[in-house]
């Protein structure tokens, strides 16, 4: 592996606050976390929703990349450096469309992770991929790296870079997949420094995934 330089950042692109209806995590737990254990920039990207990194965003302007994670009527696309929110359920060209309109970074949610809800068939991949500027090659939460072998194998054969993340519901697993950076500052630098990003990754244990089901049911609950 590269020697890093000391001037790269440590950037976590996937995690989700209570903004997202499977996780409890407050945005000011988020970024007392990252700044605990060294997270240098963190995109929040709630289900269908900005308002938890829009919250985070206005405490730490310099930590938080305003990002969604928006289902569509395939799988789900990774939304970074954006200013409105999208809705679910629209057609993947569509949710495209709203991102290239506010000049968003859009990168695709674990493509061939066939145990989450709806997933990206290698067919839909390839019909979305001249029009993505990256794809997540490595998502903790997968229960095996196979999914993350490959679409990694899948973005070299496109020449796409690589993002990656812990899709933390939970404050424990910040930080177990991160990509080391150079510096950035804007949706135009963050993809330029992407073509440079050295990933750091661990799969999180299988047991996260009760976290998410916890959060569903304290939900249910309160709303009795």
């Amino acid at each position: 592996m590269k020697t890093i330089p000391e001037n790269w950042l440590r950037v976590e692109l996937h995690l989700h606050t209570s903004a997202s209806g499977d996780s409890l995590v407050k945005p000011q737990q988020v970024i007392g976390h990252c700044r605990k254990i060294g997270i240098h920039r963190v995109a929040i990207t709630d289900h269908n929703s900005i308002a938890g990194a829009l919250a985070a965003k206005a405490m730490a302007p310099e930590l938080v990349i305003v990002g969604e994670e928006i289902e569509t009527t395939r799988g789900e696309l990774l939304g970074y450096y954006m200013s409105e929110s999208i809705p679910g359920g629209l057609e993947p060209m569509e949710v495209i469309k709203r991102l290239r309109a506010q000049g968003a970074v859009i990168s695709v949610s674990h493509p061939f992770d066939h145990t989450r809800g709806p997933h990206w068939t290698y067919a839909q991949l390839m019909a979305i991929a001249p029009h993505v500027d990256a794809l997540e090659t490595f998502n903790a939460r997968c229960f095996s790296n196979k999914p993350n072998r490959q679409v990694a194998e899948f973005a070299r054969e496109h020449d796409l870079p690589g993002t990656a993340g812990s899709d933390a519901h939970s404050v424990k697993e910040i930080g177990r997949a991160v990509l080391r950076m150079p510096p950035f500052s804007h949706a135009e630098s963050f993809l330029a420094a992407l073509q440079q990003a050295q990933p750091q990754t661990r799969l999180s244990p299988p047991w996260v995934h009760l976290t998410s089901q916890w959060a569903k049911l304290v939900r249910a609950f309160r709303r009795k």
